[in-house]
């Protein structure tokens, strides 16, 4: 991810603050920025321990997740990133695409602290993901979603 792409995200967001608009422009800026990426999107919480599918770029994802289930459940359940390089080797994982072989999950959260989501990208490469694009990612996110309003 580079400064070009961070720059375009903010500016085509700034003002915004209805959650699934900004989830909406991340998801499409960020999965064409790159070739690793092979899905991206949101998992939105819209009950206690439950995320549904938000807006996306890629194939079809799960439609329900509980935060007892795969990666996006453990990233919303414990509250930190989850950058796992071999999905097989991830206990529980839900194989939402037979393709993918590693993904990133990463909390969204806003200015109070509320969960939102998790943003979710799955690549079919093993091991496709850096300490700092986990970085760079959170970071953006912590910063597009500051103002969005609690999810439920």
């Amino acid at each position: 991810m580079d400064g070009e792409l961070e720059a375009r995200v903010v500016a085509l967001c700034e003002g915004e603050t209805d959650t699934v608009s900004l989830m909406a422009t991340m998801a499409c800026e960020i999965h064409h920025s790159d070739a690793r990426f092979d899905w991206t999107g949101f998992y939105r919480v819209v009950a206690p321990d439950l995320l549904k599918i938000g807006p996306y770029q890629g194939g079809h994802g799960c439609l329900v997740i509980p935060f007892s289930r795969g990666v996006c459940g453990a990233c919303a359940r414990e509250g930190v990133a989850q950058r796992v390089d071999d999905v097989e080797a991830f206990a529980g994982h839900i194989a939402c695409s037979s393709t993918t072989r590693s993904e990133l999950v990463l909390p969204v959260r806003n200015r109070a602290g509320d969960l939102l989501g998790v943003f979710d990208i799955d690549s079919n490469q093993p091991a496709a993901f850096t300490s700092e694009d986990e970085a760079r990612l959170q970071s953006l996110l912590d910063r597009v979603f500051a103002d969005a309003p609690a999810a439920c």
